[in-house]
């Protein structure tokens, strides 16, 4: 199997100024493909310091992917880098600047001399064609004695990286003549220790692999398997998944693309759905944004508004707004007063002594349930887990079988 490594260029990234998105994508890719991801960097716009980081990655990859660094100003170096690695020079490519020249003519304007060194090509340098920009890439076929090896230059924006991906470099690779099939399992309301302990050894196979990630909305479990055909790689994965699915059911709220919120909206099974807020700033109502049972909400912390929506005076001056009892009056107040077969709320608290303490409840009609959190973080953070866990309690009542605890 082939040896990559991805290496992000810019000193924004060092920053922290922009998030690296593309390289992510570009694992998962890659990934996918049965092609193995040994490294990705992040440098600099520094020429000696993405020269030197070239050189060693080819003494170590059989593939190298370098994004961003292709634009037309004096720190975008990527180009004269490669081409310092491999003791080539750039020259102006006469079809490249004939398509870059046209883009501007197009567009009634006259191309800036700087955007010149956009058409730069090396001899071991394939142009890769950009309909979305103006930086085309490089796909490089480098021969050492080693064997081939290939360098693969993209631009930074993500549609025009993704696009030239797909487009341009996925029909270009080598790709080893392998299927890989794989099932993310999506889990809530379990720790990754505690996961671990439970699937035992068979976290430890080669083949299928289990990796186990934690994500926003709780623990995944991505179970692959690699084989010579399709056929015989779900061969592989079936039991290994089944294993996995059948040790985690209790916790399991789906797989692959599906959501926690959409999730939910299986297990409401056309019932309608109300949500009333405190102190949680609209997060639950986000993550249920689009959700076709979702129809109303109240998101306020003002006590007297809250106190119409089914909090009782009571309830507020002797456990105060963040408690169990509120939570489970104002889930009761969600079917009541905004006309939902189905309530859910939340309060939380940020501030003070009792930051990070929260409680959701959920009121079917037939079924009151609730749960608390106390976990300290930013404010945001609190709100986040506050939200996806009054999801996870939504869900584990009003999925077929019901609450287990």
């Amino acid at each position: 199997m082939p040896i990559a490594e991805i290496i992000s260029v810019g000193t924004e990234l060092l920053f922290g100024e922009i998030v690296d998105t593309n390289a992510s994508f570009l694992a998962q890719e890659l990934a996918e493909r049965g092609v193995t991801l040994h490294r990705k960097t992040v440098l600099g716009d520094n020429l000696e310091r993405l020269q030197a980081g070239i050189l060693t990655a080819l003494g170590r990859a059989d593939i190298v992917i370098l994004g961003g660094g292709l634009g037309p100003t004096p720190d975008d170096l990527t180009r004269e880098a490669i081409a310092a690695a491999l003791d080539e020079t750039p020259q102006e490519d006469p079809a490249l600047l004939a398509w870059l020249e046209g883009l501007y003519t197009a567009r009634g304007r006259e191309m800036p001399q700087i955007n010149r060194k956009q058409t730069w090509l090396i001899p071991s340098a394939e142009a890769l064609p950009n309909p979305v920009g103006t930086a085309p890439g490089w796909f490089v076929r480098y021969r050492t004695p080693q064997g081939e090896k290939l360098i693969v230059a993209l631009p930074g924006p993500p549609r025009e990286m993704k696009k030239m991906w797909r487009e341009q470099v996925l029909p270009r690779l080598p790709l080893p003549n392998l299927a890989l099939l794989h099932t993310t399992v999506h889990t809530q309301g379990i720790g990754e220790s505690n996961l671990a302990e439970l699937l035992g050894d068979v976290l430890q196979g080669a083949n299928p692999s289990i990796g186990t990630y934690a994500r926003k909305t709780g623990v995944d479990v991505r179970v692959a398997a690699s084989a010579p055909t399709e056929s015989e790689a779900g061969t592989l994965l079936a039991p290994v998944l089944q294993d996995v699915r059948e040790k985690l059911r209790r916790w399991t709220w789906g797989e692959d693309t599906d959501t926690l919120a959409g999730a939910v909206e299986r297990a409401l099974a056309g019932r309608t759905l109300g949500v009333i807020e405190a102190g949680s700033a609209g997060q639950l109502c986000t993550l249920l944004a689009g959700q076709p049972s979702f129809h109303d909400a109240a998101v306020t912390e003002n006590h007297a508004r809250l106190i119409t929506l089914g909090l009782t005076p009571v309830t507020l001056r002797d456990a105060g707004l963040v408690s169990e009892q509120a939570a489970q009056e104002l889930a009761a107040g969600a079917r009541a007063h905004l006309d939902a077969a189905v309530g859910l709320a939340v309060v939380v608290s940020t501030v003070g002594d009792n930051a990070g303490q929260a409680y959701a409840a959920i009121d079917t009609g037939e079924q009151q349930k609730s749960v608390s959190l106390n976990w300290h973080g930013e404010p945001d953070q609190i709100r986040e887990r506050a939200a996806v866990a009054a999801l996870a309690l939504a869900y584990r009542v009003l999925r077929v079988g019901g609450w287990e605890g």
